[in-house]
């Protein structure tokens, strides 16, 4: 689709397609159908069903996709949220501190998910040898 020619929509557009026959999803601002996708979704098709005709962009980022997760997005994308409705998510993003686009790898976060609990570990391990180490 040319730049032109994308569609937009609005979130009440959106907000209709909430059940299993019609399930689109908003995930930083695209609007995305993915009833087809519900049988070949790996986390099940209730986790798609449960965030239908809502923003998604949360939870979608939460569980940390792969980038082959996000190229496949690209194929269920119908379109964009309308420019109105766009300051609407952008408030609720910076209110719940979700706001950060992710890099072009597509895994702003995922080197996240291990690597604090890792750092931290190795952490409380040294600060653990050496409180045996000088209180002996």
């Amino acid at each position: 689709m040319a730049q032109n020619d994308t569609k937009t929509y609005s979130l009440e557009e959106v907000a209709k397609h909430n059940e299993k026959k019609s399930v689109w999803l908003l995930i930083h601002d695209g609007v995305y159908d993915v009833t087809k996708f519900l049988e070949e979704h790996p986390g099940g098709e209730e986790v798609l069903i449960e965030q239908a005709g809502r923003d998604a962009t949360e939870s979608f980022e939460d569980v940390g996709h792969s980038s082959d997760a996000r190229d496949l997005m690209s194929q269920y994308k119908i379109g964009e949220l309308c420019e109105e409705d766009k300051k609407k998510t952008k408030k609720i993003q910076e209110k719940n501190h979700w706001g950060s686009t992710p890099t072009p790898s597509g895994d702003s976060s995922s080197w996240r998910s291990w690597a604090i609990p890792v750092g931290f570990a190795l952490f409380a391990t040294f600060v653990y040898r050496f409180y045996l180490h000088y209180s002996v």
